[in-house]
């Protein structure tokens, strides 16, 4: 497959290294070539920090100088439960863009939970939980983000589940397009962690603004959210194979890790073989953080995600 990383380093090689190059004067006045070196465009998923915004340590209004001042990240990715109050707010909301662009943070999306099933084999239940999401694509839409991720939950069989989410996440994906705001499916258990059958639903919604954000975790196939934390999971989709899968339709990858060793190396998931896939796909978009492991604190966590990402990317094709 001819891919957007093999088609640049196939072009004229000559010309593309100059081009890519900044011209740079120096205090001689010589024009001297300083090569850019690309590294991963990185972001923090707020449930990272959801401990510590649990019990209050931190508040979610300052989500966005945290991330640029603690952990120097300039890209973040909300999460609704941690504004319920304020759903329906556009002064908040507005506030909070206001933060964001003082501390030259970029605002990404927002995940959404606890809002009805999309997928409900039940036209009334299904319909209120699409109605249900539409305050947070406002929301999104006053903060700066490009998307919204949602879940594909639904009760049934595989049959009823996809003419359900069909229906569903065609809706909503409709409503997003309105507004500008990509509706994302992640992988979150059960029948989601499905890749292809959940990017078979993708494909018959036919609707641009439907898309996935892929986690390196959450691949279990007979549990509830899907978490592979504990390596206990009896039904995997292969994390490998599920990226892969989403990777085409993806607007966003979660760089999910659980547990680091001396080295600093994620012991759960295929780190290198998973952001090599990221890296060799025409995925240009961020890798958000979300780490959600239970020996390390979150700000230690965090840190380790970043290192390593950053430390593996330069070392990928």
């Amino acid at each position: 497959m001819k891919t957007r990383r093999s088609f640049i380093k196939n072009t004229a090689l000559g010309t593309l290294a100059f081009t890519a190059t900044p011209m740079v004067m120096s205090a001689a006045g010589s024009l001297n070539l300083q090569p850019v070196l690309k590294g991963p465009k990185i972001s923090l998923a707020q449930w990272s920090l959801h401990r510590a915004l649990e019990k209050a340590e931190i508040k979610g209004e300052d989500f966005a100088a945290i991330a640029k001042n603690t952990y120097g990240i300039s890209a973040v990715e909300y999460v609704n439960q941690f504004y319920v109050q304020h759903g329906n707010n556009q002064k908040f909301w507005s506030q909070m863009k206001g933060r964001a662009d003082d501390e030259g943070v970029k605002n990404l999306l927002i995940m959404v939970d606890n809002e009805g099933e999309l997928g409900s084999t039940d036209d009334q239940a299904r319909k209120m939980a699409v109605q249900n999401h539409y305050k947070w694509i406002h929301a999104a839409k006053i903060l700066g983000c490009h998307s919204i991720r949602v879940n594909a939950f639904g009760k049934g069989s595989r049959e009823e589940l996809q003419s359900a989410l069909v229906d569903g996440l065609g809706l909503l994906a409709t409503y997003g397009a309105a507004n500008n705001i990509n509706v994302l499916v992640e992988n979150h258990g059960l029948h989601t962690s499905d890749g292809k059958y959940i990017t078979g639903i993708i494909r018959e919604v036919n609707n641009p603004y439907l898309g996935t954000l892929p986690d390196f975790g959450n691949w279990c196939l007979n549990a509830a959210w899907g978490s592979t934390k504990n390596n206990q999971c009896t039904q995997v989709y292969k994390p490998i194979t599920g990226v892969s899968d989403f990777l085409p339709f993806a607007k966003g990858v979660s760089a999910k890790s659980y547990h680091f060793d001396a080295a600093g190396n994620e012991t759960v998931l295929d780190y290198p073989g998973l952001l090599q896939l990221v890296k060799t796909s025409d995925f240009d978009g961020y890798i958000g953080i979300e780490y959600e492991g239970d020996i390390l604190s979150e700000p230690d966590g965090i840190m380790a995600t970043k290192d390593l990402i950053e430390r593996l990317w330069e070392t990928l094709d």
